[in-house]
């Protein structure tokens, strides 16, 4: 027989049971729920930090959706600008071609 493996198993069997007792006693269910406790604070904290931040990026996405309606309406101005003095070009060209 191998006494060392049989007395691992045993004392594993000895550890567990003990091991049972001492996780559901009285004090480490208090500390149990102490750290739910402070878990459920954690989140709470965490959760009005994630609102804010999505409040922030709603607020940056909007101001950057704004700042490219912008560029857009400028740039299509300035085409409609440089169409303008393109045919104003052409319309010099063609009156000092007919004169």
């Amino acid at each position: 027989m191998d006494w060392k493996k049989i007395g691992l198993f045993a004392g594993g069997i000895l550890m567990g049971s003990y091991g049972v007792r001492i996780l559901s006693s009285r004090d480490a269910k208090c500390a149990y729920t102490h750290t739910t406790a402070a878990v459920l604070r954690m989140k709470d904290t965490v959760m009005k930090d994630v609102t804010t931040i999505r409040e922030n990026v709603e607020d940056i996405a909007a101001a950057a959706k704004d700042i490219n309606e912008e560029r857009q309406k400028e740039y299509e101005e300035q085409m409609i600008e440089d169409a303008k003095a393109i045919l104003a070009g052409v319309s010099e060209e063609a009156a000092e071609a007919g004169a």
